[in-house]
């Protein structure tokens, strides 16, 4: 289909039974959010929120919840996206096989831009921020916040839309130190596309227009989230996703999505931030107070029947989840382009997406020798890890295909085989003292951490413990030992409450493992606060390992000893246990899930769909 709006979207949804509208008055305080929750986390509907309280504008969420629905969404125009894709990263596709890519050049005369003329966006009425529905999704939010904005900035170097950037950042419409109605707060990371044009509008001295479009076509949503190959701009790639132009005008010197449902225009001034959050993130945690840019609000518009996309992040998996899946196959071949030799690059999203990457490389500097140990595999170890996003990652398990085919996506299986080959001694390898993902809090500061990578080929030297080896058995302050899986081993420890005392603790434990004669059959130990939750699911041994630690300073060893300053192991040991510096878990709000249940009982609305 090819959407004019999210209207149209949500009424062919709705004939299909992929939409359930609910009529019944929510509170956009915590309640629309806890639903939400509950819904995706059953494998529900899409939602639409009729009776927002307290607002004339109705919500929908879930639309991107199942990526069977995603791809219902764009069942039209997916495959002449995926083919323009690839046709950019890759034009030799179209010479070898040049019908499969005849109607690449059709869909792509829908594509460009479509620009209207007029002094004031069709359609729209002025409104103010104070009038759309303020969700609020965690209990320590700071406030209410729009959470699939399509956020518009223009090089101030060389303005117009074709040198625009389109990007999803959070904005903060309430709370803190924020003026309702006259200001709103951008949280972005680095290496985004809207820093560079801040970046240069400061040095102008200059303010940085921004347009915030919120709703339209599914299709401008994804694209404002997605990692497209260079020279194709986010505009052009939503014209092809929708199979319909991005219309837009200039209105007081703003751009203007016309087919938007919500648009916020103001200016970033230089200088000027104020504190933005805390909010419920996607590694499960909040991320906390600090200074982002604060945008002073200009106009806001509305469409009449305007309607208020929104998603819930959290703990994964969540609805960005499916944001991933759609990204891996509309642009899964983009990495081997960007980096030659390289295979795939697997962003674990169980693991809050940025901490862990696996990856599967190439080992083809002597192919006249039999592979001893990891050589070309460090050289794209390091690319991937100075590559746009996945630079902010802190795990990189890699290795290369030889003897059989592997699958970084067989979590497990892949894990499995780095253990069985990895020479801790040799194949750890460190940065320290570098940028990390803002929303991780396991590092030394703001955006400052450090990252290892796990680098393994050849043959297997050693057989994976199956079992809890008799040796990590009532070692003093360390009990209740268990299996996560083959090779891994997590084992509670005492409670953290320093650097200093983590090494007087972690040094005895590994001096007692040693004293009792070793554990090669187990490379990888994981100390943590609960044991049994770490070992309960693999997803949660992924979570809370590699959200809760940081390589420098989390990681030790059996026998660790520096040769010539690589550092090396016998075992390693991941100190995964919650420190006092970390942000907090996200915890339901109780009272607010017993309110809710009143939709889920039997004959409600969303009587039936429970997990």
């Amino acid at each position: 289909m090819s959407y004019r709006n999210l209207e149209e979207c949500i009424i062919d949804l709705e004939k299909n039974g992929h939409l359930v509208r609910i009529h019944e008055e929510v509170d956009p305080d915590l309640e629309m959010a806890a639903i939400h929750r509950k819904v995706y986390d059953a494998g529900g509907p899409a939602l639409l929120f009729e009776n927002v309280k307290g607002s004339k504008y109705r919500a929908v969420s879930n639309l991107f919840g199942t990526i069977e629905r995603s791809k219902f969404i764009f069942r039209d125009t997916w495959n002449a996206a995926q083919n323009a894709i690839a046709v950019r990263n890759n034009p030799m596709q179209v010479v070898k096989n040049p019908f499969k890519y005849i109607g690449t050049g059709l869909s792509g005369s829908k594509a460009l831009p479509l620009k209207k003329s007029g002094s004031q966006p069709a359609g729209f009425q002025e409104i103010q921020i104070s009038d759309l529905p303020l969700i609020k999704h965690w209990k320590e939010d700071g406030g209410a916040f729009v959470t699939l904005p399509q956020v518009y900035s223009e090089d101030p170097e060389k303005p117009g839309i074709m040198n625009s950037n389109l990007g999803m950042y959070r904005v903060q419409l309430s709370g803190n130190e924020y003026v309702l109605n006259k200001e709103v707060g951008l949280h972005y990371q680095i290496h985004r596309g809207i820093g560079i044009h801040q970046d240069k509008a400061t040095k102008q001295g200059e303010p940085l227009k921004v347009s915030v479009f919120i709703g339209g076509p599914p299709a401008h949503t994804l694209s404002a989230i997605m990692p497209l190959p260079e020279g194709m701009s986010e505009l052009t790639f939503a014209g092809l996703l929708a199979g319909r132009h991005f219309r837009y005008s200039y209105v007081d010197g703003y751009c203007i999505s016309l087919d938007a449902d919500f648009v916020i225009t103001g200016e970033i001034h230089p200088g000027e931030t104020k504190p933005e959050g805390p909010f419920g993130d996607h590694l499960g945690y909040y991320s906390l107070t600090h200074p982002f840019p604060v945008m002073r609000v200009h106009k806001v518009y509305a469409k009449q029947n305007a309607i208020l996309p929104f998603t819930v992040v959290g703990r994964p998996p969540q609805e960005d989840t499916s944001f991933g899946e759609l990204i891996h196959e509309l642009t899964g071949g983009a990495i081997r382009k960007e980096i030659p030799g390289v295979k795939e690059v697997h962003a674990v999203d169980a693991a809050g997406v940025h901490p862990l990457l696996f990856a599967i490389g190439s080992e083809r500097y002597t192919p006249y020798e039999q592979v001893k140990q990891p050589a070309e595999i460090l050289t794209q170890a390091n690319r991937i890890l100075g590559t746009g996003q996945l630079s902010l990652a802190k795990y990189l398990f890699i290795t290369a295909e030889e003897k059989q085919p592997i699958s970084s996506y067989k979590i497990e299986a892949f894990l499995s085989y780095i253990l069985e080959r990895i020479d801790l001694q040799r194949d750890l390898h460190f940065q320290t003292n570098t940028t990390i993902d803002t929303l991780d809090y396991s590092g030394t500061g703001l955006n400052t951490g450090s990252k290892v990578i796990f680098a393994a080929v050849g043959d297997s030297i050693r057989e994976l413990c199956s079992e809890v080896p008799e040796i990590l058995r009532d070692i003093p302050e360390f009990k209740l030992p268990s299996l996560v899986m083959p090779g891994v081993v997590a084992i509670q420890g005492p409670s953290f409450k320093s650097y200093e005392e983590a090494q007087q603790h972690m040094n005895g434990f590994s001096d007692a493992i040693r004293e009792r004669g070793g554990l090669d059959s187990c490379p990888m130990l994981i100390v943590c606060d609960d044991s049994t939750f770490m070992s309960e699911t693999l997803n949660n041994f992924l979570w809370a390992t590699f959200t809760r630690s940081n390589p420098s300073h989390d990681i030790y060893g059996v026998n660790s000893r520096y040769e010539y300053k690589h550092w090396g192991c016998d075992n390693v040991i991941i100190d995964a246990r919650t420190k006092p510096h970390q942000a907090p878990p996200l915890i339901p709000d109780p009272i607010v899930e017993k309110n809710i249940e009143r939709l889920f009982a039997k004959g409600a609305v969303l009587g039936g769909i429970e997990k």
